[in-house]
């Protein structure tokens, strides 16, 4: 019987549940399907190394990579081959001005899209799933944004790192402001992303403006000199620096002034200006370490030690001449790679005082930006190399629409290995990079298909361990090095006897990946020689990460 609307009883009782079952709150929006993802039904991505691109200049074990293809496909790889195993993760995606400066599905997303926001949510909700699944623990993201998605995109975060902190720092980067209707923009934003209770960024260096000075003496309540012994001494002054401390007196002796001169010195001693015997705020034993942030001041007539910490808390707001887009990204830009047509890139200094503070005591960091551009990131991460002789490395991930991948991002990062003579405190950075394409293979379970898979996965397991100097190249087997580690990859199980006859004269542990049509790794035929290998079926392990996102 129909009691609403054509709907039965039954029929009612199950749209209520699907009704109880939508979201209470958050972001909602149409989800539009994106031609990149859905090729992923069909084809699965892979990466194939562009061998004249590589660039051998600095420490092996720390190699970087440029991935050149979409990014929804390169997180897919890196979901298999760098799981847990990003310690920062910055990106500056497209903003979403309705310029039409970024495309879905090929096409250019305009002002006029009545589904822009729902294309551009859509977009980065795929994105920061798969991206999510590559941080380490303590790992953090960084996201900039303006004003156009400012607000979609920090309730998208809260939705997808929902146990996580978030903080947001304005960004002043265009002091000239870009023109609206009513106000004229001169920021932008860059959220924070990491697990709640960490400490993520040590203390900031204040510029001299900043510092906030105080008297070294004590004053209000329990700051007599009677309070604490220790902290009544003369610290001692020569040409109004402080150059000592004297020792604490007896408790019978009493200055005659706040300020003695004895042999050109002068002993200045906590008495205020209504001649009491205060106490300084650090007692004797332990003044000498902050001997560096106390300054001398002399207000009338008297000479005063004052207190200044250098350094504090990162603040939300940051303004400074070195976030300017046009001169530390526009000009640096173009002065790197002459020619090149690319708008707007970011400030490296922008970039680079997102993720110092964070990988400052981490020097042998791995950093992905998967919204690569010029390579601002990857010049970033080299900057901080260069200055305390890190270890750290970059994967940098761009399309080459319009040749950005190949004609600027590319030769951005070679000109800062190399050196340019014009910028020679941020280049000249010696590092090793390797040039990667996405490639693909038909997703359809035949043996053939696996078999191929395996034979293109090659450079992929190169990449996940780390290992990309070859040993051996037969038809069999390869085997690959870094300098303490073999990563060997079998195509034939009858060519195991020859595979463990060839790893006998090698020293050291190997990963070893041994093609089956289904999950067997050969365990037993592996026995004698455990201790030092570890087996993965190919092309299971990568398949099973695939299915796990393409389902």
């Amino acid at each position: 019987m129909s009691v609403h609307g054509g709907l039965s009883k039954e029929q009612l009782i199950e749209k209520i549940k699907s009704l109880q079952k939508r979201k209470k709150f958050g972001l909602v929006w149409e989800d539009k399907p994106e031609d990149v993802a859905e090729l992923c039904k069909t084809k699965l991505p892979v990466l194939v190394q562009a061998g004249e691109k590589e660039i051998s200049d600095g420490d092996p074990g720390a190699t970087n990579v440029l991935i050149e293809g979409d990014n929804y496909h390169a997180l897919s790889v890196l979901n298999y081959t760098h799981k847990n195993k990003v310690d920062v993760i910055y990106i500056d995606p497209p903003y979403n001005t309705g310029a039409r400066d970024w495309k879905y599905n090929n096409d250019f997303v305009d002002i006029n899209d009545a589904y822009r926001h729902s294309k551009w949510l859509s977009m980065m909700s795929k994105r920061l799933q798969l991206a999510k699944n590559l941080l380490k623990s303590d790992g953090v993201l960084v996201c900039a944004i303006d004003d156009n998605e400012f607000h979609h995109l920090g309730t998208l975060l809260e939705e997808i790192f929902f146990d996580h902190e978030i903080h947001c720092v304005t960004i002043v980067h265009n002091p000239r402001g870009i023109q609206g209707n009513n106000f004229s923009y001169t920021h932008e934003y860059a959220y924070f992303v990491f697990r709640r209770g960490l400490k993520i960024v040590g203390h900031r260096k204040l510029k001299d403006e900043e510092i906030y000075w105080s008297n070294l003496r004590n004053w209000g309540s329990e700051s007599l000199r009677s309070d604490a012994r220790n902290c009544f001494y003369p610290v001692i002054v020569k040409k109004d620096k402080v150059v000592s401390f004297g020792n604490v007196p007896s408790n019978d002796f009493h200055p005659r002034k706040q300020t003695e001169t004895k042999n050109g010195l002068y002993y200045i001693w906590p008495i205020d200006v209504r001649g009491v015997e205060r106490k300084w705020r650090y007692a004797r034993q332990s003044v000498k370490s902050i001997q560096d942030i106390l300054r001398v001041k002399r207000s009338n007539g008297r000479v005063e030690i004052e207190i200044g910490k250098d350094y504090g808390t990162v603040r939300t707001v940051w303004k400074d001449t070195r976030y300017d887009a046009n001169e530390y990204g526009t000009k640096l830009v173009h002065a790197l790679v002459p020619d090149c047509e690319f708008n707007f890139p970011k400030s490296v200094f922008n970039t680079y005082d997102c993720i110092a503070p964070i990988l400052r005591e981490k020097k042998d960091a791995l950093v992905l930006d998967y919204f690569a551009g010029s390579g601002t990131t990857g010049h970033a991460v080299l900057i901080l190399n260069k200055e305390d002789k890190g270890r750290r490395s970059f994967i940098l991930c761009t399309n080459n629409e319009n040749k950005i991948a190949d004609e600027v991002c590319y030769p951005r990062i070679k000109k800062v290995i190399k050196g340019h003579r014009d910028y020679p405190d941020i280049t000249g950075v010696p590092a090793c990079l390797r040039y990667f394409r996405t490639d693909f293979v038909d997703a359809d379970p035949t043996d053939r298909n696996k078999k191929k898979l395996t034979v293109q996965a090659t450079e992929m397991l190169c990449l996940k361990e780390g290992t990309f100097r070859r040993v051996i190249n037969k038809k069999a087997f390869k085997i690959f090095k870094n300098t303490n580690h073999y990563t060997g990859i079998i195509f034939d199980h009858t060519a195991i006897p020859d595979f463990k006859k060839a790893i006998e004269k090698l020293k050291g542990k190997f990963s070893v990946y041994v093609f089956s049509l289904g999950d067997d790794t050969f365990d037993e035929e592996f026995e004698d020689v455990r201790q030092r290998v570890k087996l993965s079926p190919i092309p299971e392990v990568i398949l099973r990460v695939y299915r796990r996102i393409f389902k």
